[in-house]
């Protein structure tokens, strides 16, 4: 089955009582790309890019779409086997990982449509129809971020992630221990997330501080070479997110013992083919992680929900979606959503997601027809 279409289009997403606020941004509206795959026989598939902004990691918007424009005349025409596919955009374009996954992610969405089977039964099947989730808080005041802790522990997310970074690290450390009080004794699993915000000085001082609080510290600093410097320093396990940008990395970072779990983005790998490797490797040592994204729509909600539910359970650190900082979905009867901390994993063949494809507009750019 050959690829006889494809179309680009750019939609924007703002963000509910913004902005959304990290060590390195603030986050007003989401720049979101989206692409529609239709094959030979008309079965059409659906991907999505969205780049948290243009600091956040090296991925922006209008990248991601000069990529696929690039990319896109190459792709007429070639069989839409996500494996095969993943190896003629490699031979068309080196690097642009969170581009070459919209592309992959709709691939997978077509594959799944053809053959009358869901993204997780091509992952190799999944293992539970209800994904643990996990709530962002973002940088906040440290009595603002532990009531929103107690919302969110009422609501029944197993896991929550305390954003911090970009101001003096003794907030930081009174947030954290803010939002101990409200949830110790409950189970719920603590992340502290820095998106590479700390100094390794801050880094060591807070896993000195807090040696009582069970948190794993995620990309708390900058660099791989950062991490190094404090793994054999801290008492708090240490995953990696911002830096995991390829499989090489992470191939590496588990095989050194680097990091104790990773948290990562479904198309900063990649898409859904890196991902299952990437999801193969953790499980061979044994490594807890994510499998999320930095932003987007149903369609990137879908995707992650989908690998997700393939997760070894005890390894799995629950999906986040962008779904409770967004108004609206892409599907409007089977958007992806989140109810007492977990996702109903959608239902039907391929992502489970229709899209209402008036809501982007004419595309950006359309190849073949």
């Amino acid at each position: 089955m050959r690829i006889r279409e494809i179309h680009i289009y750019q939609h924007d997403l703002p963000v509910k009582n913004g902005p959304y606020t990290m060590a390195n941004a603030e986050v007003w509206a989401l720049d979101s790309t989206l692409v529609r795959l239709v094959a030979e026989d008309g079965t059409e598939g659906w991907g999505e890019t969205c780049p948290v902004g243009p600091t956040y990691a090296e991925a922006h918007a209008g990248g991601a779409r000069a990529a696929l424009i690039a990319m896109g005349p190459g792709l007429i025409g070639a069989e839409a086997l996500p494996l095969t596919l993943m190896r003629r955009m490699n031979g068309l374009l080196t690097g642009h990982n969170y581009a070459k996954a919209a592309i992959d992610i709709a691939a997978h969405d077509l594959m799944g449509k053809h053959l009358g089977v869901s993204v997780a039964d091509l992952l190799g099947g999944a293992v539970t129809d209800r994904v643990p989730s996990y709530y962002a808080t973002g940088v906040g005041a440290p009595g603002d971020i532990a009531r929103l802790a107690a919302d969110k522990l009422a609501e029944g997310y197993p896991r929550l992630q305390i954003k911090v970074g970009g101001r003096p690290v003794e907030i930081d450390i009174e947030t954290i221990r803010k939002v101990w009080e409200v949830v110790r004794g409950s189970g719920m699993k603590l992340a502290v997330d820095g998106n590479r915000g700390w100094t390794t000085r801050d880094a060591l001082r807070v896993s000195r501080e807090c040696p009582d609080i069970p948190f794993i510290m995620e990309q708390p600093c900058n660099t791989i070479e950062d991490l190094a410097k404090i793994r054999p320093q801290v008492s708090h396990g240490i995953y990696m997110d911002e830096n995991s940008v390829d499989l090489n990395t992470v191939i590496s970072a588990a095989g050194t013992g680097l990091v104790d779990g990773f948290g990562m983005k479904v198309t900063r790998i990649g898409g859904l083919q890196n991902m299952r490797a990437f999801r193969d490797i953790c499980e061979a040592r044994n490594l807890p992680h994510t499998c999320d994204d930095s932003w987007g729509g149903d369609i990137i909600a879908a995707a992650c929900t989908q690998i997700g539910a393939t997760i070894r359970p005890d390894l799995c650190e629950g999906v986040w979606l962008a779904a409770p900082y967004i108004d609206g979905h892409y599907d409007p009867r089977g958007g992806v959503a989140i109810t007492d901390g977990h996702i109903a994993r959608p239902t039907g063949p391929g992502l489970g997601v229709t899209p209402e494809a008036a809501l982007f507009g004419a595309p950006v750019q359309s190849f073949g027809g």
